[in-house]
């Protein structure tokens, strides 16, 4: 496993490595919070998009399947394919140098300041560990600490990704944490359950 100095992609890894270890056979046809999808397909779309970060920096190695189209069921372990794509990208991030100041990425938005471009993989890989944990009846593997660090990259990354990548938000609640804030804010209802 390849570590990488960016804390914040390695914690968002290891929240979407620790929450899909536990889920069994009869969890990946489980209804997740991403309308349409299953818990297969969210793993599928979350592996897909770490490859695409990693391909935008080095040019090499991107998704086997459209990413915002994942197969349902498909042949392997997914896990197995959530693996090789994590170790991809902490590869591809390894070589992004702190305060870079244009990182490709696969967004419609194209390059970005390092900080922003990792801070976009490790939401898209947060996010998509929620949503496994939720549909699959595990804790949250979002904490406080984590959400805290991936509400202001949330904050310049969704507005542009509204109806493409992201839901329209939530109204806040008086009572909502950094981790329901976080959530509401990409239009998911931190309530959700399956």
């Amino acid at each position: 496993m390849t570590t990488t100095s960016w804390s914040l992609l390695e914690q968002a890894h290891n929240a979407l490595r620790t929450t899909t270890a536990g889920v069994t056979e009869a969890d990946w046809a489980a209804k997740t919070p991403c309308e349409q999808w299953n818990v297969a397909q969210v793993l599928r779309h979350a592996a897909g998009d770490q490859r695409a970060y990693a391909a935008a920096i080095t040019g090499a190695g991107g998704p086997e399947e459209n990413p915002f189209d994942p197969a349902a069921q498909a042949p392997g372990d997914p896990k197995d394919l959530l693996e090789s794509a994590l170790e991809v990208a902490a590869q591809g991030f390894a070589t992004v140098a702190p305060g870079a100041e244009a990182v490709p990425t696969p967004l419609p938005q194209g390059a970005l300041p390092a900080e922003v471009a990792v801070g976009a993989a490790a939401l898209d890989a947060a996010v998509h560990a929620w949503d496994i944990a939720v549909a699959t009846g595990r804790p949250s593997p979002l904490d406080a600490e984590l959400s805290e660090r991936l509400l202001p990259v949330a904050r310049v990354l969704a507005e542009p990704l509204r109806g493409f990548a992201y839901a329209p938000a939530l109204d806040p609640h008086p009572a909502d944490d950094a981790t329901a804030e976080l959530l509401r804010y990409l239009g998911r209802d931190p309530q959700w359950t399956r």
